[in-house]
């Protein structure tokens, strides 16, 4: 199954993001689920990171609400908000 995970950070945490960007990229390179795609949400400007989207695929939902919570990113506080919902992937065109 595909889940979508859509994580907002806290205003004006680009350094605490840059600061365990390193962590957070060595942790979805060796994470249980595989990430299908992922990548900074941004600001209008169209470069300032404010956020993070996954696509996942997983087992369970548990899974993915598990793979979260271990994310350096989550662990540091960046992230206000994060939201997980499953998600049927009907086009693909990669």
């Amino acid at each position: 199954m595909h889940y979508v995970v859509h994580c907002v950070d806290h205003e004006g945490a680009v350094e605490k993001r840059l600061a365990h960007y390193d962590a957070h990229k060595a942790y979805l390179a060796s994470a249980p689920v595989k990430t299908v795609i992922s990548g900074p949400l941004l600001a209008d400007d169209n470069e300032t990171m404010i956020g993070s989207m996954f696509v996942l695929e997983a087992d369970s939902k548990d899974a993915v609400i598990a793979f979260n919570a271990a994310d350096p990113f989550r662990k540091a506080g960046l992230w206000k908000s994060v939201s997980i919902h499953p998600f049927n992937k009907r086009v693909d065109n990669r």
